[in-house]
């Protein structure tokens, strides 16, 4: 960010998408709204790769497109945009790096640190915060204690140790599910850049081979693959149903996941490769 006054035009242009534009302290209460706000407002989503479009990970870049252009990312776009907002309100931050284990064997080789979180140093102690994993998104904040049930406002996780790291789990269903594995290494943004190419551009990259999109909303989470829509409700049941024609996972996008389609003029194409 060039200027102060650019910086400031910035976060309040953030604040502001998020729904949260009193949100000018640095403390543990604000992060806490911030980040429920954000995962809330903002889906993931993986439309630009789908449609074989770059993904830039540059704050100005982020900001036109999931602040202004009222799109969603992946993890690098929305734990870095968060990081931006962050740190020009006076947190501490670093950024992490994980390998995913969710919907893997425990006994799967290891996968490359495909995934990224924050560790956010408060006067309470350090925490971490994850506002792009997916159906499972974090909407709120962990303090960086091992072997402690943490409630958020969906499931509760805990941070299992594991040699130098940790293995982030969530409550799913009764069953203690591990997310990824991850250490305290600070993480460039050179780091990301490198993988989030390897993503968007590999064809064995299956972010690339079908649509993806999640968000929580109060009492639920929303989960879009390919063309089955499905609705987890809290404490209850989950709902599925089967998305027919490109025009219906369109006005699913749009309605469910609030995500605004006016720059995917080609997406209609892309998503008849799925019927």
């Amino acid at each position: 960010m060039a200027t102060t006054g650019s910086a400031t035009s910035a976060l309040t242009s953030y604040l502001d998408r998020i729904g949260e534009p009193g949100a000018r302290d640095a403390d543990l209460p604000a992060l806490r709204r911030i980040v429920a706000a954000h995962a809330e407002s903002i889906a993931f989503e993986n439309l630009d790769p789908f449609t074989r479009r770059d993904v830039r990970l540059d704050q100005e870049s982020l900001a036109a497109k999931l602040v202004h252009g009222g799109r969603g990312g992946w993890c690098f776009e929305q734990n870095l945009l968060l990081r931006g907002a962050l740190d020009a309100l006076g947190y501490r931050t670093t950024g992490l790096a994980a390998r995913v284990l969710w919907g893997r064997p425990a006994d799967a080789p290891a996968t490359p640190r495909s995934h990224m979180l924050l560790h956010i140093d408060l006067p309470e102690g350090p925490h971490v915060v994850d506002v792009g994993f997916g159906g499972l998104t974090l909407t709120g904040v962990l303090a960086l204690e091992p072997e402690v049930e943490q409630a958020t406002p969906h499931e509760s996780f805990r941070l299992r140790p594991d040699g130098a790291g940790f293995v982030m789990q969530a409550l799913v269903a009764g069953e203690w599910r591990p997310l990824y594995r991850f250490d305290l290494t600070e993480q460039c943004l050179a780091d990301y850049e490198v993988t989030n190419w390897y993503l968007g551009h590999h064809p064995a990259s299956h972010l690339r081979a079908t649509p993806i999109a999640a968000r929580p909303g109060t009492d639920r989470r929303y989960a879009l693959n390919g063309t089955t829509l499905t609705v987890h409700h809290l404490g209850g049941p989950s709902e599925r149903r089967t998305l027919q024609t490109p025009a219906e996972v369109c006005a699913v996008l749009e309605e469910h996941f609030r995500i605004d389609l006016s720059g995917l003029p080609d997406l209609d194409e892309a998503l008849a490769r799925l019927f």
